[in-house]
């Protein structure tokens, strides 16, 4: 994160925007120098324009950069919308995409003319550069530069209501181009995933000494961090490859896997014995329970092979614990319908 300490503000800050307007980029020939005031004023518009759309649960740390090409209008409202599809288009997930308009003013005396996206000759001899940000439901960000003697409200009135008809102009052919933020973030991007278990389940995700943790790291290629609060267990994974945050996921899924009573789960064989089958939950690998012979089905069951093989997959019911056993117990009959009783022959 970007560290703040100003006289005003300590901090970090998670979101922010650069904008670079190079001479070339209206037609000047001048050394490159350092940042100017104009370039800070214009690029913080637009971060503050952006900022309030990012998710308060996104955990990545943002940076938007605006290269100015080319200039004959307003450049900082160009890095609005052009700021917004990129952040769609990198996966991050706007609260609503924002869009810019820069209105202008010609006044003469009483009479006065409130243009639309203005371009530079008429921001240059014009009476005001008023820029609006915004939403479909709201403005995000204004800025004004005035050369005249104060505003008539009328004027006001009549340059927001312009600006919020251009903003939605914009906004929808932002939105003919991309209608929505990508599902994912980019291949080559690091992915953070997050996710909450019991507390209770933290050692066992950890392991001896860290035996667990380390051992899922190293094999998935991943980094692991592990934080409680408020007694629950807030798990971060970061890494590059989607298979190996995937495969971290499967294991924290069958550590904190825990079968409810009476609920039915999809099971598969994973070894034949001679008084039953040992089953796995294909929601949790790793999590293994017996299914008895005397479970397999209604008919008296002679050989387990007679019902089921290594690799089927099915359905069973769990049924808690036995209470001859204290082992955990799941039936395949007890979802299959009840033959009808035979009645005894005389």
């Amino acid at each position: 994160a970007n560290q703040i300490d100003s006289p005003s503000e300590q901090g970090e800050e998670k979101f922010y925007l650069h904008y670079n307007f190079p001479p070339f980029s209206t037609g000047e020939a001048r050394p490159l120098r350092g940042t100017s005031r104009r370039e800070v004023g214009h690029g913080n518009l637009a971060q503050r324009a952006l900022k309030n759309m990012i998710p308060a649960e996104n955990p990545y740390t943002i940076r938007v950069v605006s290269e100015v090409l080319e200039s004959n209008g307003s450049s900082s409202m160009a890095t609005v919308c052009a700021g917004t599809l990129a952040l769609m288009d990198a996966g991050i997930q706007m609260i609503r995409p924002v869009s810019g308009i820069a209105m202008g003013l010609i006044t003469d005396g009483d009479r006065f003319a409130v243009l639309s996206d203005i371009l530079g000759d008429e921001d240059h001899l014009g009476d005001m550069d008023f820029k609006v940000t915004g939403t479909s439901e709201g403005i995000t960000a204004c800025q004004m530069d005035i050369k005249i003697d104060g505003l008539k409200y009328e004027i006001m009135e009549q340059a927001l209501a312009q600006a919020r008809d251009g903003r939605l102009h914009i906004l929808g052919k932002l939105l003919e181009t991309l209608a929505q933020p990508n599902a994912d973030v980019k291949a080559h991007s690091p992915k953070i995933i997050t996710r909450t278990i019991p507390g209770n389940f933290i050692g066992a995700l950890i392991g001896p000494g860290g035996k667990v943790i380390q051992e899922l790291q190293k094999a998935t290629g991943t980094t692991i961090v592990i934080n409680e609060v408020n007694e629950e267990g807030v798990i971060e994974i970061l890494g590059t490859d989607p298979a190996g945050i995937e495969a971290v996921l499967a294991k924290i899924q069958s550590i904190t896997f825990k079968p409810a009573m009476g609920e039915a789960y999809e099971v598969k064989v994973i070894k034949m014995l001679d008084f039953g089958a040992v089953v796995e939950y294909t929601a949790a690998p790793g999590n293994e329970v017996l299914l008895h012979v005397s479970e397999l089905a209604w008919e008296r069951t002679e050989n387990v092979t007679d019902v089921v093989n290594m690799g089927d997959v099915f359905q069973v019911k769990y049924l808690g614990l036995d209470p001859k056993t204290r082992k955990e117990k799941v039936s395949r009959k007890a979802l299959l319908p009840r033959p009808p009783r035979e009645e005894k022959k005389e």
